[in-house]
Formats: structure tokens, C-alpha cells, sequence
């Protein structure tokens, strides 16, 4: 929002360092926080059966979101105005609301990332029910 509302703002030359400044905030506080949930969270949730793949499945879907997010921005960013577009692509809504519309999705992001399951303090067998009960008396012991 801090980028997008005032977008016309930080287009001026004037505030050219005051709008990088503000975007390697936004990257720096996107990857310090949130990002983590895309590698931690993953390795958590799944049962411990199926741990590895489905973490190999949700990384892989998310280097594709990566990709179509990346790419559709591309898109949506364009200008209307076709002095100002880039050539060769079609009439998106501008910079400036594709900011606007970037800090929606990730407010809807920040309220449905709570709802995750949290372990706890568990270990992630006894979070995901499969967890082994040993009795110590039944452990077969060696004799020297």
C-alpha cells in the first residue's frame, strides 16, 4: 500500500531514492516474515509418511506460482495509456493498482496463514498422530 497508493509520488526523480529504499524495506520484511512460512510451515503440516513429497509437491507448486505471479505481473502492470506501455504488450490496469491489488492478496494471505495448524511444542510424529510408543521393558538387551 505504501507503494502503491502514492505510486505517482515516488515516480518523480526527486523521490527516486526515497521509492528504493521503500521497496528493499518491502522485499526485506516479505522474506524475514512471510516467506518463511513457504519452506517451514510444509515440513510441519504433512504427516511424516508423506513428509518428503508432499514438501517436494508444495515447493514445486509454489516455484510455479513463482512463475505465473512473475509473469502476470508483467501483464497487469502495463499501462492503459499506450504512449506509456511497454511494446509489444497489451493494456493492463497500471502499475499503480497492480500495487494496490499485490497488498490485497497479501492481506488475504496474512489471514488465512494463521489458520495453519501450529505444532505446538510437538515433535512432528506426535503433531501428526504417528507418533511410536516404546516400552523400555520390552527392548531386548545384549549381554557382553
Amino acid at each position: 500500500m505504501a507503494l502503491g497508493i502514492p505510486y505517482h509520488y515516488w515516480q518523480k526523480k526527486a523521490h527516486c531514492i526515497g521509492f528504493i529504499i521503500m521497496y528493499t524495506l518491502t522485499f526485506f520484511f516479505a522474506n524475514f516474515g512471510p516467506n518463511a512460512t513457504t519452506f517451514i510451515m510444509p515440513g510441519e503440516v504433512f504427516p511424516a509418511r508423506l513428509r518428503s513429497t508432499c514438501h517436494g509437491i508444495s515447493a514445486a507448486a509454489g516455484k510455479a506460482g513463482a512463475i505465473v505471479g512473475t509473469v502476470g505481473f508483467l501483464y497487469i502492470s502495463q499501462e492503459k495509456d499506450p504512449k506509456q506501455r511497454d511494446a509489444g504488450y497489451p493494456s493492463g490496469i497500471g502499475k499503480k493498482d497492480s500495487l494496490i491489488l499485490l497488498a490485497g492478496l497479501n492481506f488475504i494471505g496474512a489471514i488465512f496463514t494463521p489458520l495453519v495448524p501450529e505444532t505446538k511444542g510437538k515433535t512432528l510424529e506426535e503433531a501428526s498422530g504417528q507418533a511410536i510408543e516404546l516400552d523400555v521393558h520390552e527392548v531386548p538387551r545384549h549381554s557382553a
